[in-house]
């Protein structure tokens, strides 16, 4: 992990942690476990430590019991070069009970939200059909890039 690194996400699972570990690390490549530690006798149970590395981004993912639930309030931005990119991240963390949402937005099989979209997107909603553009991209779940050039041109 990054020494200059100096803010990580830290994940709260029930129990899943360990699954998730594995999901993601089949998805993001160049992604690694850099530590899993079991804390026994916490005030929720035995407690696992997940310390993981996703395309040099740390994440710290947790088994504690089922206190805390994920929602839309916090989500992972993965910005992508192409329509190729795009649809990899979304059809695979769509897959195994992910949950297709709007604009760009999804959720993983844990509830994890996700934004996946492509990189330079503002450039695409703003320019002379900026309303146009905006509306087109509300009515999408995967953003497709060619159907957002089509309106910008």
């Amino acid at each position: 992990m990054s020494s200059t690194q100096k803010i990580t996400p830290f994940l709260w699972f029930d129990k899943e942690a360990g699954q998730a570990v594995e999901f993601y690390l089949s998805i993001f490549k160049n992604s690694k476990i850099i530590s899993r530690n079991d804390v026994s006798d916490t005030p929720s149970g035995d407690v696992q430590i997940y310390k993981i590395e996703l395309m040099g981004q740390p994440f710290s993912l947790m088994n504690a019991g089922p206190l805390f639930k994920f929602n839309e309030a916090i989500s992972f931005v993965i910005e992508c070069e192409n329509q190729e990119e795009v649809d990899y991240y979304w059809n695979s963390l769509t897959a195994q009970g992910g949950k297709p949402g709007q604009c760009g937005w999804l959720k993983d099989p844990f509830g994890v939200s996700w934004q996946v979209v492509p990189q330079g997107l503002g450039e695409l909603i703003v320019n002379d059909k900026t309303d146009q553009v905006f509306q087109a991209m509300l009515k999408m779940s995967k953003i497709i890039i060619a159907d957002l050039e089509k309106i910008k041109a």
